[in-house]
């Protein structure tokens, strides 16, 4: 009951966020990029539901755009991650115990040493800050973390024997990845994928209260977090609404990737789903 508890708020929280952010495609409450310095710091309430920034900004509509903003750096960022990951953690397990494993594992552990943050200082030191920069050193990131992911779990299935007998038929072993090894990843790359979702909304709010994230005028939960942290004495709610969506949204995720891998793992949801029964 308590995991698939976990796997219910998880989807609703997420629910939340992306339907915030689906609407703001076509609605907000305010005009983000209208400044009103004669309505700033109004408390939540009528006709601002969450109240108002030091620019006399509505925070709801803030929140529902940069829900817009986090949502695509992180799905695209770990896109990026599947995309080039996932092949590499693949074929250096088809080549197990050779040079070819050796180097691309070895490449993944040199990458996995720079932490998201610092490879996105490296690309702006020489493109400059933007979305598409912090995009590209998330998913930089991620690529070591579904390339080791893959490789140990393509490992064990090797030794499967359905895999077995499709070598001694005479498949290559990139036909054996692709048709017997890949299908059999695909629910532990789910699971991983979620987690890795909520780190890159975090890592791009993180960018963002830096500096190297999206760049005005467009919103972002990390800028909104870095432009107000000064105001919290005379209004907290400019703090408090950012960072309780960035809470909320990674809470969620968490959750949701928790109850997608117990659902996945049949030892798990036989113990805790039938629980109830």
């Amino acid at each position: 009951m308590h995991n698939r508890r976990n796997l219910y708020i998880g989807v609703i929280l997420c629910a939340m966020v992306l339907l915030a952010a689906l609407v703001s495609f076509f609605w907000t409450p305010y005009n983000v990029t209208e400044l009103n310095i004669a309505e700033k710091f109004k408390s939540p309430g009528m006709p601002y539901l969450l109240g108002t920034d030091h620019f006399g900004r509505d925070i709801l509509s803030m929140l529902m755009v940069g829900a817009r903003m986090s949502i695509a750096v992180a799905l695209i960022a770990v896109g990026i991650g599947i995309l080039f990951g996932v092949p590499l953690g693949l074929f250096a397990a088809a080549r197990a115990n050779t040079l070819v494993e050796e180097v691309i594992m070895r490449g993944n552990d040199l990458v996995f040493a720079f932490p998201a943050l610092l490879i996105a200082i490296m690309i702006t030191a020489v493109f400059g800050p933007g979305a598409v920069n912090a995009i590209i050193a998330i998913g930089i990131f991620n690529i070591p973390v579904f390339a080791r992911l893959s490789r140990a779990a393509a490992l064990s299935l090797w030794q499967r024997d359905f895999v077995l007998s499709a070598r001694v038929s005479g498949k290559s072993g990139l036909r054996i990845s692709v048709e017997h090894i890949l299908p059999n990843l695909l629910n532990l790359l789910l699971v991983q994928g979620t987690i890795q979702f909520s780190l890159g909304v975090l890592a791009e709010a993180a960018l963002s209260y830096v500096g190297l994230g999206a760049q005005p005028p467009v919103p972002s939960w990390g800028r909104m977090l870095a432009e107000s942290q000064t105001f919290f004495s005379i209004a907290s709610h400019v703090v408090i609404f950012p960072g309780l969506a960035i809470v909320l949204t990674v809470l969620g995720l968490n959750l949701l990737g928790d109850g997608l891998r117990d659902y996945f793992d049949p030892r798990l949801r036989q113990s805790s789903w039938n629980s109830t029964s």
